[in-house]
């Protein structure tokens, strides 16, 4: 399976000519084109398939991940969403309104019909479910086991809010429970959590805020509304200097203590034990992806 990068998913609504130009250029690790929430009224949502199909085949974003986010199964658009957009240069699909595990099953399913149909291999587009609504929430274990597709799951905090009747209070605590249940379950099931849209776009100091509790609680990337907050979510989410740094030197004694044979290698009067080598190995990898995907 691809091991994707995900720092940053900004969506770009896929009926916009001028968004879908710009989305060429933009530095976001994945271009969610929207076919759902953005795009109104309902007879737009033709032309956004058409319009993005149309910059696919000019090979506007060659090389880069797209995920669509389609249509949900009770919308009445979902089959025309991906019936059209499952072409070699889509990834795979942001499914919205995902309630539980069978929605994933159902969506599944429908990819795997349509794989077949087409010739492609099968599971050979991916699937991000988004979280944004109470029962969601508590199924999300189910939402990421429900499928091999699934490779991240997202959490969508406005919908969440409203689904639940509750405020998006200035410090973010309404959303703390939510977002630590869904960075869990899918660090569980050994897939990417991405954190929800920051939606005080031009606050980049509340983003801050927001990242650095992100970082905290686990979360590997953010859904992003905007390029500006591309710089500062990317910094967040790769290696800093000193995180390499120090994730160098703990393999470096781990090694060194291997081949001594020493059970185990202590730095700065610390023992480093497993737990310390596997996160510097996971540190370093994610640097040598960022770089391989900036290369």
């Amino acid at each position: 399976m691809k091991d994707y990068l995900m720092r940053s998913l900004m969506f770009v609504p896929a009926h916009s000519d001028k968004l879908l130009e710009s989305a060429s250029k933009v530095k976001a690790d994945v271009l969610l084109f929207d076919i759902e929430d953005s795009v109104q009224p309902e007879r737009n949502k033709q032309i956004a398939r058409d319009k993005l199909l149309e910059k696919i085949k000019e090979k506007k974003y060659e090389g880069r991940t797209i995920f669509p986010r389609i249509n949900d199964r009770e919308s009445g658009q979902l089959l025309k969403d991906v019936l059209q957009l499952t072409v070699p240069e889509v990834d795979g699909f942001m499914y919205p309104k995902a309630k539980r595990g069978e929605d994933i099953y159902f969506f599944d399913k429908l990819l795997e019909t349509i794989e077949f149909e087409k010739g492609y291999e099968i599971g050979t587009f991916k699937i991000i479910p988004l979280i944004e609504t109470a029962s969601a929430v508590m199924n999300v274990q189910e939402i990421c086991s429900a499928s091999k597709r699934v490779v991240a799951i997202a959490y969508g905090s406005e919908d969440f809010i409203t689904d639940l009747q509750g405020i998006h209070d200035e410090e973010h605590q309404s959303l703390f429970t939510p977002r630590a249940m869904i960075a869990m379950a899918a660090r569980a099931h050994d897939i990417i959590p991405i954190d929800t849209v920051h939606v005080r776009v031009k606050d980049l100091e509340d983003l801050e805020v927001n990242l650095k509790v992100s970082k905290n609680l686990g979360f590997e990337g953010m859904l992003v509304l905007n390029p500006i907050e591309l710089d500062l979510v990317h910094k967040y989410y790769s290696p800093s200097e000193e995180e390499l740094i120090h994730s160098r030197e703990i393999l470096k004694l781990d090694k060194e203590a291997r081949e001594n044979n020493q059970g185990v290698a202590i730095m700065k009067g610390k023992f480093v034990g497993p737990p310390f080598v596997a996160k510097a190995k996971r540190i370093l990898n994610k640097q040598l992806k960022i770089e391989q995907n900036n290369g």
